[in-house]
């Protein structure tokens, strides 16, 4: 029995051993529960349902707890808009937004718990009080001569310095031969293109203006692109002289005519300087009321290529043939043989260079399209951002 007095003994303290373990682990103190991470939330300017935005306002994209990963922005067509978010967090279009048209802004975003989080807001924007239209020049597919300037022609003047750039910054021009250029303001309602030196022969330009959503003045927008593609023929450049009472026309440098002139007689004299072919017409006529002179002459001409906007032709003047080559009998134009006329006619391209010199009158800026008519530093200081570009 002592034996068996003496197990139980064991037993027992065994017993009681384990029952201040588990006494013990029952009056421990429970581990705190692990904190949760905030849920990313998303926020869209303009907001869902938002009217009458402005299409040159970027849209502002932030997240909370979280970071936003892809904007997405579509018209009501699908069409997906160019643009990327900046380090300030507003996603801006490459181009302005149309007016008058709904856009789908879509935002995904990663939270600091890693998990997505997705936002949509659908906004439209304004319609213009005042439509800004557009023209351009020359003509789509056109072909033309080294000394051709793109003009583009506005509905509505537009006079304020942060307005014309604004309306420069969207205006893209393309070349197969990459050279220096620049946009220059003419007018209010008219700002024009020319390279630096004349047009390589052989170039190809495309020029696109994204003016649509462009803000050009209080309640005034742009509501339409434009584009136009056009090639540069050969280079002719031809030099009439008042004291020669020759035109020398060359063609890609070697001359292919000498042709006997009369220029614009004293009190009339021909304009001097850097003039561009601005339009053919075979058959017109001249009537002197057109400036201011009714009743001095009124004319049937043919072969008819302009140089100013006021009325100077290089034409056909059979009446004046024994004058050309000797003595200067004009009204102001270039006076020459049918024949000759013919030859130049068919000869020419809108744009070719015609330069005149020896005369008393100087070509006035803007007397139809005279980019060369100034230096290129005058040039650039027409640019409302006074820097050139070079060709995309």
């Amino acid at each position: 029995m002592m034996r068996n007095g003496r197990t139980s003994t064991i037993i027992t303290g065994t017993l009681t051993a384990a029952l201040l373990v588990t006494a013990g682990c029952t009056n421990s103190t429970p581990s705190a529960p692990r904190e949760q991470a905030p849920v990313a939330k998303l926020a869209i300017t303009p907001a869902d349902g938002t009217k009458k935005v402005a299409p040159d306002t970027g849209i502002s994209v932030k997240a909370t707890a979280g970071q936003v990963t892809k904007v997405t922005v579509a018209d009501a067509k699908g069409r997906a808009v160019k643009g990327a978010v900046g380090s300030d967090g507003t996603w801006r279009p490459q181009w302005p937004l149309r007016p008058a048209t709904a856009y789908t802004v879509d935002v995904r975003a990663t939270g600091t718990d890693g998990k997505p989080v997705t936002g949509r807001a659908t906004f439209t924007t304004l319609k213009p009080k005042r439509a800004l239209e557009s023209g351009m020049s020359p003509l789509d597919g056109e072909k033309v001569g080294v000394g051709m300037p793109v003009q583009l022609l506005l509905s509505q003047p537009v006079t304020a310095r942060r307005d014309r750039a604004a309306i420069e910054r969207s205006l893209v021009v393309r070349m197969s031969k990459p050279v220096e250029g620049a946009w220059s303001w003419v007018s209010d309602r008219e700002v024009q293109f020319r390279p630096r030196e004349y047009w390589p022969a052989g170039q190809k330009v495309t020029v696109v203006a994204h003016l649509a959503g462009v803000r050009a003045g209080q309640g005034l927008w742009g509501t339409k692109d434009r584009s136009l593609s056009f090639t540069v023929g050969d280079e002719h450049i031809t030099k009439v002289s008042a004291g020669a009472h020759r035109a020398v026309v060359r063609e890609n440098g070697e001359v292919v005519k000498n042709i006997p002139v009369s220029l614009g007689r004293p009190g009339d004299d021909s304009y001097s300087g850097v003039m561009i072919a601005q339009e053919k017409a075979a058959d017109i006529v001249m009537d002197s009321a057109t400036i201011g002179e009714p009743g001095e002459y009124r004319i049937r001409t043919k072969w008819n290529v302009r140089m100013t906007y006021s009325g100077t032709f290089f034409h056909a003047a059979p009446w004046s043939t024994g004058a050309q080559g000797s003595r200067n009998v004009s009204h102001g134009c270039v006076n020459v043989s049918p024949d000759n006329a013919r030859w130049f006619y068919d000869f020419t391209q809108r744009g070719d260079i015609i330069e005149v010199t020896g005369t008393s009158r100087k070509l006035r800026f803007g007397n139809g399209p005279t980019p060369w008519a100034k230096s290129w530093e005058d040039w650039l200081a027409g640019s409302a951002l006074g820097e050139p570009i070079t060709g995309q």
